[in-house]
């Protein structure tokens, strides 16, 4: 079973949703990247993920171009709001999906407010990927 996550930065949801997929079955190959790869980590989603055990900071934010002429079981996008565009993948793919989340990181206002939008968004990954992959790879 082999997966890649998708989204514009590949820095923050893209990269908490590899680490919790990776988590849940270490025999699924989980990849992911960007459009438009930031080619670092967001701090947040890694100080997020390392709250509850999970350690993505070996992690690499990488351009979708590496990926292109690879075989996919699964592509999940996985960008949120209305203003921002969901990158298209053209490569050989068996199934696409788009599981959304807010950006973390993105937030605005106080530095406690702003964490408060980092676990909320960890917390949705968390679970939408858990039901992805209790219903789709588990089964």
């Amino acid at each position: 079973m082999k997966v890649l996550i998708l989204c514009t930065g590949n820095s923050c949801r893209s990269q908490m949703a590899h680490g919790f997929l990776q988590s849940f079955d270490e025999n699924i190959e989980v990849f992911s990247a960007g459009t438009e790869a930031s080619g670092k980590l967001n701090p947040g989603a890694v100080k997020a993920m390392a709250e509850i055990g999970i350690d993505i900071s070996g992690h690499t934010s990488d351009s979708v171009e590496k990926y292109l002429n690879e075989e996919w079981d699964y592509v999940i996008t996985v960008c949120g709001g209305a203003n921002e565009s969901c990158p298209a993948f053209v490569g050989n793919v068996k199934n696409r999906l788009h599981i959304g989340f807010d950006d973390p990181s993105h937030a605005t206002g106080t530095e406690e407010f702003i964490w408060s939008e980092f676990v909320r968004v960890r917390d949705e990954i968390k679970e939408r990927f858990y039901q992805f992959y209790l219903e789709q790879i588990k089964r």
